[in-house]
């Protein structure tokens, strides 16, 4: 008689993260590494910051810095100081961070549960 047994592969990852349906971590799992919470969720905050939320003062800077070319760091200081108060007050924002942050936790939690990645946007 043949008995089947399962092999854990040994990792020098802990299970947290190297568990779940695709090897990549368990999906429920809502805890966050130094890293997400000091790189990659800010990221997140600065891209849906940009595109989302200050979108008028980001366009009229992009537009000075066109126009000026070489002399950008003259010539737009007033656009560039009224766009990082913009952002600034954004990055302070709770509800935001809080909104960012269950983006990218609903966006890791789908990774670890298929192994797809989300595409990057390249500008």
């Amino acid at each position: 008689m043949q008995t089947m047994t399962t092999t854990i592969e040994p990792s020098v990852l802990p299970p947290k993260f190297s568990a779940g349906p695709k090897g990549l971590g368990d999906p429920d799992d809502k805890s966050l590494r130094k890293v997400e919470t000091e790189v990659l969720i800010p990221k997140l905050m600065r891209e849906k910051a940009k595109t989302e939320k200050c979108i008028s003062e980001v366009a009229e800077f992009n537009a000075c810095v066109k126009e000026s070319s070489v002399f950008m760091v003259f010539k737009c200081r007033k656009e560039n100081n009224v766009m990082k108060a913009c952002l600034g007050d954004w990055y302070k924002n709770e509800d935001f961070i809080k909104e960012c942050t269950e983006q990218y936790l609903t966006e890791r939690s789908e990774y670890r549960r298929t192994g797809n990645k989300k595409p990057v946007k390249r500008a």
